[in-house]
């Protein structure tokens, strides 16, 4: 597939050649997955590597993937070792869980992001978009739209999931869940060996502290509504299904566990998202008008439809998501001996598969680096392998809230759109970063200019 992609996004530093495994641990390379990644990671399909005891796969390939994720997804299950790194951050929630205790509260939540529903929800989305918009600067200004993405995404969050709880949209609650999330995957040494609790690095002490507010906040949330659920919102289902399942306190560690897990991540993933598309819009005016056309034209009807009638903005989400996908890794230990299509994989060895380099794969894509929407025209779509994109992750275990979040931030972009022009200023250049989700170090700041 050719394609005319001119605008090159920002991207981290590349090293030649291969990094030796501990340098995970220090450095840039311990606070960002994307940092100084080899060169030769981009071309291989396959590559076996060591770290500590433990023999790694790094699986490019589109087959590989569907193999380990999908076709033979029993036999890759989650890490122990990454349990242990995020249970102590989540709890045992659905991110974290596994077997039974998955498979029993993925069928709790899927209810709340199936089409019919999350179409309800479009109104709300719009609403929270609306209200924000009335914040903005009314000249033009340098605005960090970073930050405005997560006032934006945490809102709507709020509202669809927790009835709009006030404690919810707070700057400080914000401030907690980013102090969190920007280690939460990071491969510390003591964390690695169960001793986290006792790491005493600065951000490991303000994690610390942002878990036990976030964990003591939503735990009053939970003891407020009782085991009724105190409503009818996605919160307050997940509470009387896990009261009638569970002894009283189980239900109610676990009703904290997954309203932490909905509410860190499901606003963390779109905000990250909205911050990378409208960078990548800001960096090309043309587009950005004729993306601007297509949502003036599509505002005034039904907004349950409202992300159904913008194929050209879906286009660019897309390949925002596939330039900056908000899952960095996916981590699968094999529980038995397996043939991973002529690969061998030992049980116990860990397959990792980046998004990062699946996305800019060379052998996959045509100008892997340039920005180019075309890609994802229904023509072109169709050409690509099922697993070569994969911004959601694939198989039983894709996000359950892929289609809230692709309908939420093409709301949002329309709503931005239709009021302010977005623009780079001199010499601007973002700098992506993080091991759970892909931020902007620094945040975006961009010049926001009234229509």
């Amino acid at each position: 597939m050719a394609t005319n992609a001119a605008f090159i996004p920002a991207q981290p530093n590349r090293v030649p050649d291969w990094l030796p495994g501990w340098r995970g641990m220090t450095g840039e390379r311990l606070r960002s997955v994307v940092h100084g990644i080899a060169e030769p990671a981009f071309d291989v399909w396959h590559k076996e590597r060591q770290f500590m005891n433990l023999q790694l796969h790094i699986v490019n390939h589109p087959d590989m993937i569907g193999h380990v994720l999908l076709d033979n997804h029993a036999n890759y299950v989650r890490p122990k070792l990454t349990r242990q790194i995020l249970k102590p951050v989540i709890g045992n929630g659905l991110l974290s869980a596994e077997g039974e205790d998955w498979r029993k509260q993925r069928r709790i939540v899927a209810p709340t992001f199936a089409p019919g529903a999350v179409a309800r929800m479009a109104g709300l989305m719009a609403e929270a978009t609306a209200e924000q918009l009335q914040s903005w600067p009314s000249e033009t200004r340098r605005v960090d739209m970073a930050q405005v993405a997560t006032d934006t995404t945490m809102a709507i969050i709020a509202k669809a999931l927790f009835s709009g709880d006030p404690r919810l949209v707070t700057r400080e609650a914000a401030k907690h869940i980013e102090a969190v999330i920007s280690v939460a995957g990071q491969p510390r040494f003591l964390r690695m060996i169960g001793l986290q609790e006792y790491d005493p690095s600065p951000s490991m002490i303000r994690m610390r502290r942002s878990r036990r507010w976030l964990r003591e906040t939503l735990g009053q949330l939970v003891r407020e509504r009782g085991p009724d659920g105190g409503g009818d919102d996605f919160f307050g289902g997940l509470m009387r299904a896990l009261y009638a399942d569970l002894p009283p306190d189980e239900a109610a560690e676990l009703a904290v566990d997954n309203a932490l897990t909905f509410y860190a991540a499901g606003h963390e993933t779109t905000a990250t998202a909205l911050s990378w598309a409208i960078y990548l819009l800001a960096g090309q005016p043309e587009l950005q008008e004729e993306a601007r056309a297509e949502a003036l034209a599509n505002l005034d009807g039904d907004v349950a439809t409202l992300a159904e009638r913008l194929p050209l903005l879906r286009q660019i989400l897309d390949e925002t998501m596939r330039l900056y996908p908000s899952a960095l890794q996916l981590i699968r230990e094999a529980v038995a001996d397996d043939d991973m299509l002529g690969v061998p994989a030992k049980k116990g060895e860990l397959m990792f598969i980046y998004p990062w380099i699946v996305h800019r794969h060379r052998q996959l894509w045509d100008n892997p680096d340039g920005f180019d929407h075309h890609r994802f025209a229904p023509e072109n779509k169709a050409q690509q392998h099922r697993f070569q994109y994969i911004p959601f992750g694939v198989g039983p275990r894709i996000c359950v809230g892929a289609r809230f979040a692709i309908t939420e931030a093409l709301i949002i972009l329309a709503h931005w759109l239709s009021v302010r022009r977005f623009s780079l200023p001199p010499g601007f250049r973002p700098l992506p970063y993080g091991n759970v989700t892909l931020r902007p170090k620094g945040g975006m700041p961009l010049l926001v200019q009234p229509l």
